[in-house]
């Protein structure tokens, strides 16, 4: 396939500036820019990768750290000169999660087999710790805390805690785990919070189907509140003020008569606002459309919803192919850029989003580019086909944007509206 990488299919107030194949490992999940090196963990390529950023029109691969044998590093998070790395099972190179819709219409415990305390597993758990202020852009792995069944995500930003989604043995799926990381090198559970029902090991049982995935994405932190993604459960807002005790403000859940998969919960500062987005995990729109919501959190204690951001218009992307609809958003992380007002987005195929939400109750959107095809398919799972999807999405205090893709490396644009 011949594909000018640098040619977007779509572009509005924003344009591309630079593009990394990530040292032939194109596959991206989250990435974070810190001191002018990009972090980005891979969905196939079982570690993550460094790219030097300093000249974005010119990035050049810098690194790369192998995970063990089986596992993954899809998620990670750089503050205080440290990067933190998620340990967990490589799911997609399983042939038992060959088709996507197997992983995520079951219970991640379920599915992994850790809901059953005594169950064996052939994949590393947990979360690493490297130092990165010594080289920057050389990792230097100090620290690790073992985690029996591996973590999804984290939210850190620096300081004493940590925030995780974690499997436990004896959990039916991912639950909330608060981390003390006030000595890196030993990292260690403070607290943790589990929906009731989760706890299969305690005789809990379930009052949902067992084809909703009940378990928590990540929570992001604002002070003593956890704004806590939890797939097909929603939204579910907790008090951490005491971290060694999280407990429920609210759960609030939209699924059903909505899709679910819900993956991001993100405080709008100075504004009672909560943007949440509903993640698209299907090929083929098989999940249906899912919303970037605003909810209005002037109470916590009784979250509204308000309004959805618009979905793309400027194609027919239900058809196109591959995943459509949101993934990730910007998450407004202390020293990168920051807004009330714009939220920046991944759709997958339909590429990045910008959206103004200056009026809440009519947001619009103001900007967005779609790169081309990728080169060539990391996924080599069956069926798979070569269209752009645009994963994560970092900004940095400048400006610039970094964009990831499960096959097209990593994207450099910026938005100019």
């Amino acid at each position: 396939m011949t594909t000018d990488i640098m040619k977007p299919d779509h572009a509005r107030n924003m344009r591309l500036i630079g593009h990394s194949d990530q040292g032939g490992r194109r596959d991206g999940i989250q990435v974070m820019v810190e001191g002018g090196f990009a972090y980005i963990g891979h969905l196939f390529s079982q570690g993550f990768s460094i790219v030097d950023v300093r000249d974005p029109a010119n990035p050049k691969p810098a690194g790369y750290v192998r995970a063990p044998a089986n596992t993954w590093n899809v998620h990670l998070q750089v503050a205080d000169g440290l990067l933190l790395v998620i340990h967990g099972k490589d799911v997609f190179a399983d042939a038992a999660f060959a088709d996507e819709a197997s992983y995520y219409k079951a219970a991640a415990g379920t599915a992994l087999g850790t809901a059953a305390p005594t169950s064996s597993r052939n994949w590393d758990a947990g979360l690493a710790v490297y130092d990165i202020a010594t080289s920057p852009g050389v990792p230097r792995r100090i620290g690790f805390m073992p985690v029996s069944g591996g973590i999804h995500r984290i939210w850190w930003t620096g300081g004493k805690w940590a925030y995780v989604s974690a499997l436990l043995d004896g959990y039916t799926d991912f639950i909330f785990m608060t981390v003390d990381m006030s000595d890196p090198s030993n990292p260690r559970e403070a607290g943790r919070y589990a929906l009731p029902g989760m706890h299969q090991a305690a005789g809990e049982k379930p009052s949902w189907p067992a084809n909703a995935k009940f378990g928590l994405h990540h929570a992001i932190v604002d002070g003593h509140i956890a704004w806590g993604a939890w797939r097909d459960a929603g939204l579910v807002v907790m008090d951490v003020a005491d971290r060694a005790n999280p407990s429920l403000i609210r759960h609030v859940n939209w699924s059903p008569p909505f899709q679910g998969g819900t993956h991001n919960c993100l405080p709008i500062a100075g504004r009672d606002l909560l943007v949440v987005l509903d993640e698209a995990v299907l090929d083929d729109f098989e999940d249906g459309l899912k919303n970037i919501w605003i909810f209005d959190i002037k109470d916590p204690a009784n979250p509204v919803p308000i309004a959805t951001m618009p979905p793309p218009s400027d194609q027919d992307y239900t058809h196109k192919g591959a995943h459509y609809g949101p993934h990730n958003i910007h998450e407004n992380r202390p020293g990168s850029f920051q807004s009330s007002s714009l939220i920046f987005s991944t759709w997958q195929n339909a590429g990045v989003r910008v959206f103004d939400i200056s009026n809440a109750y009519q947001p619009k959107e103001v900007g967005a580019l779609v790169p081309p095809a990728p080169v060539g398919l990391m996924d080599k799972r069956p069926g798979k086909k070569p269209i752009i999807q645009s994963c994560d999405i970092f900004v940095d205090k400048s400006g610039l944007t970094y964009v990831t893709d499960y096959n097209a490396g990593l994207y450099i644009m910026e938005y100019t509206g």
